[in-house]
């Protein structure tokens, strides 16, 4: 050990006429532990947010969709078994895209969007089939005239079945817009259709306006022909969708276009981000307040340690060497407040979902109400990035703590120091 980590390492022990500089030091310690346990768990959390948001999106929508300028595609079987060949691309399904209106005898009606979905296929794509908590998905596949008279069948979300009254079983009237075979403009077509199937997708906007049947049955319905509105992808790896969406469009080339999970939902997306950015910043201080205290401990026990600067000098030391002292003194504050706070914070995001249903059980109260926030439990993702990052920017600001101090120390004259010793 050189002597500058000695004499180091003997300031920070505490002796009795240094009991507050060593209560000083504590504090700094503890106050570096706080900012940065604080930002791996706030980071988290809201990455867990993010993640629990994004894998519900992409539950329902998928990550790439192919579609032709024009509005609606109709050579859409090629296409599908083109971009099935296309690396990357893991499953592919047609879709339809429309609005309708769903009433019951009951006297619920509600506007929905309606999502024709090919049922040998969606399950390629999306996770509507192991989103069905009452009733069942094959259903989809009873078209109009099946024989027995059966209804053709469609699948609603869990609150547009509580609005509108309905369940697993009830016949339900679907209504168009217009109808263009009627011969009168503005003539709206209702067709009588079969609740199959009750899903759960865990997020209002989803639960509470979709309604889901067979391409095969959606074509006519709403009298589209033999066309859809696109082509909806599953890709390998979500981050490189864009990469895949290229590759679709050069091989596709005119008249179609893709667009991918990212485009689809790029401002909520963005304004996730920005929050992620912001809380960084905002808890960020929290460090540079700890940062603070180690300046001033390092000022006070270089006032305190003035003697002994001058004694080293006079035995040689030279201005480097003392800076080395307490640069060393700072950083052992810095990178052990750093390491106990990465440690705890850690600790406490991986295990948070356990701790708040440990809190909710002992006090009676709910964090997050299911009913409201449509969660299962508390979400928390640890991304090693970001905990990486956290521990390097506390370093950083523990090492430009110390240079102040330790530089004023490394000017000590050692002539002024001993002059009334």
């Amino acid at each position: 050990m050189s002597f500058e980590s000695f004499i180091g390492f003997r300031y920070l022990k505490s002796k009795r006429k240094q009991s507050f500089i060593s209560v000083i030091t504590f504090i700094s310690v503890a106050g570096i532990v706080v900012g940065v346990m604080a930002l791996i768990i706030v980071l988290s959390v809201m990455g867990g947010f993010e993640k629990d948001l994004r894998e519900k999106i992409l539950g329902v929508s998928s990550h790439v969709v192919v579609g032709e300028y024009g509005g609606t595609m109709e050579e859409y079987k090629i296409v599908e078994e083109t971009v099935r060949g296309i690396k990357g691309v893991l499953g592919a399904t047609p879709f339809t895209y429309n609005q309708a209106m769903v009433s019951t005898s009951g006297g619920g009606v509600s506007g929905v969007v309606v999502r024709g979905v090919e049922p040998a296929t969606a399950g390629e794509v999306t996770v509507l089939p192991d989103r069905i908590i009452s009733g069942e998905f094959e259903g989809l596949s009873i078209g109009f005239g099946d024989e027995d008279g059966r209804l053709p069948e469609i699948l609603i979300g869990k609150e547009l079945a509580m609005s509108v009254g309905a369940g697993v079983g009830d016949e339900v009237n679907l209504i168009s817009p217009s109808d263009n075979t009627s011969g009168i403009t503005g003539m709206p077509r209702m067709t009588k259709f079969k609740i199959g199937g009750i899903f759960e997708f865990g997020m209002y906007e989803f639960d509470s306006a979709l309604v889901f049947m067979s391409v095969v049955n959606s074509q006519k319905f709403f009298q589209m022909g033999d066309v859809v509105t696109g082509i909806e992808m599953k890709v390998d790896n979500i981050y490189k969708a864009h990469e895949t969406a290229y590759d679709i469009n050069t091989v596709l080339g005119n008249p179609y276009y893709t667009r991918t999970w990212m485009e689809m939902n790029k401002n909520l997306f963005s304004a996730l981000k920005l929050e992620k950015i912001t809380m960084f910043i905002i808890l960020s201080l929290i460090i540079m307040v700890a940062a603070l205290n180690i300046i001033s401990t390092l000022i006070m026990v270089v006032m305190e340690k003035g003697k002994d600067i001058a004694i080293l000098k006079s035995l040689g030391a030279t201005s480097k060497s003392i800076m080395k002292i307490f640069m060393l003194e700072g950083m052992v504050i810095g990178v052990s407040g750093t390491v106990v706070g990465t440690f705890l914070g850690v600790v406490i995001a991986v295990n948070l979902g356990d701790i708040i249903t440990f809190l909710e059980d002992s006090f009676g109260f709910k964090v997050l109400p299911p009913d409201i926030y449509y969660l299962d439990k508390f979400p928390s993702h640890v991304e090693p990035s970001y905990v990486v990052l956290i521990a390097f920017v506390s370093i950083g600001i523990s090492f430009l703590a110390t240079l102040y101090p330790s530089w004023q120390a490394s000017k000590n004259d050692p002539v002024e120091g001993l002059r009334y010793e």
